[in-house]
């Protein structure tokens, strides 16, 4: 489990140490950093890809990304990054900044300067299993020695990517593989077109697709191999007397929801976005197979104020299989969560004078971190 995230520099994120548990809930105003936290942990989880640097380039770049408020010395002060996470077994942190200018047309892409993972949640001397200054990366032995890499890290290749090999360095293999468990679900589509509407071929789905397209089989596997009790009462809180069938129609799976009174069932084209919505999240809170991590970015998105409970619900019952991180603005699902889940941690954002800080959190509060050197 992760017990601590942290960022400089990433928009309005200058300084923040952030403490995690079980369930978190991140809220505040709009404007407030919200966002910009949930996308600290999709840029970690591109390091594990490779796809840090493509990532922050999606974003418009590290110019564009990088804190431009109070703090900064000037405008020739070197352009840096960094994040990083501790968890109760392994750590990891990065730091990505600008090239020195030469003959190439990518310039302009951020370099990784400094890479580190650690064992336990502190980066110390003696915990640290693998490091990065520049090209140059050296892996703890089986002694307790150093290995040198032979070969020079190409600045747009993370090592948790590139260097992660059960023989040479396992420790770094299990903690890319966590990381590439982590799920993150801010974009499911509920329009006309979206692809959970229509029949999609069926096979064992263990984890929802990012948009959902795989609803309808991923709601049978459920069914088949996971807690199909927990499913018809999500499905019957949020819609009384209501279940869920999937039909298959020479392998394409179909999702129909049946409701009292009515004489056939609902298909997916004509369910409404939020109760589409709702079985989406459905299928992701309750996956046969939890994640290490489950971020879900305001899921409360087109839902009725009457599906919101329900989702509570939902969420607090999936916190006992996973860790989750949930970034919502909607006070009764920050309420509902809160009062059924055994112990939220209740993150609030603050924005002044263009700094995110954590509501309450004072410099004695924050989590001990120490970023690798260079």
């Amino acid at each position: 489990m992760l017990t601590t995230l942290a960022v400089e520099n990433y928009r309005s994120l200058r300084k923040l140490r952030v403490p995690l548990g079980r369930l978190n809930v991140v809220t505040g105003a709009n404007g407030s950093g919200k966002s910009s936290l949930y996308r600290v942990l999709r840029l970690l989880a591109d390091f594990a890809r490779n796809g840090a640097v493509a990532g922050l380039a999606r974003e418009g770049g590290l110019e564009s990304t990088v804190f431009a408020g109070p703090g900064r010395s000037g405008p020739n002060t070197p352009l840096a990054l960094r994040v990083g996470f501790a968890g109760e077994d392994f750590g990891y942190a990065a730091e990505l900044g600008l090239p020195i200018p030469g003959q190439s047309m990518f310039d302009a892409d951020p370099e990784i300067k400094s890479e580190a993972a650690w064992a336990g949640p502190v980066l110390r001397p003696s915990t640290v299993l693998a490091d990065r200054g520049g090209p140059v990366v050296r892996l703890r032995d089986e002694a307790g020695g150093w290995g040198m890499v032979p070969h020079p890290m190409k600045p747009y290749d993370s090592m948790l990517s590139e260097l992660a090999d059960p023989q040479r360095a396992p420790d770094l293999l299990a903690l890319r593989e966590r990381i590439r468990s982590w799920r993150f679900y801010d974009h499911l589509r509920t329009d006309a077109a979206s692809p959970a509407r229509a029949p999609q071929i069926g096979t064992r789905t263990l984890a929802l697709a990012h948009d959902g397209a795989d609803v309808a089989a991923a709601l049978r596997t459920i069914i088949e191999i996971g807690d199909a009790g927990a499913l018809a009462a999500a499905v019957d809180h949020a819609f009384a007397g209501s279940r869920v069938e999937i039909v298959n129609r020479d392998g394409r799976f179909e999702l129909l929801l049946h409701q009292p009174k009515l004489f056939r069932p609902l298909a997916a084209p004509e369910l409404s976005d939020g109760t589409l919505r709702y079985l989406l999240l459905a299928a992701a809170l309750l996956s046969p197979r939890p994640p290490q991590l489950l971020v879900l970015n305001e899921p409360e998105t087109s839902l009725h104020p009457d599906l919101l409970a329900p989702l509570g619900r939902l969420i607090a019952r999936a916190a006992e299989d996973t860790q989750l991180v949930v970034v919502s603005h909607s006070d009764e699902l920050i309420g509902v969560i809160d009062e059924y889940a055994d112990d939220a941690t209740m993150i609030e954002l603050l924005k002044q004078e263009g700094v995110t800080t954590v509501a309450g959190q004072e410099t004695a509060d924050e989590p001990p971190w120490y970023w690798p050197d260079r």
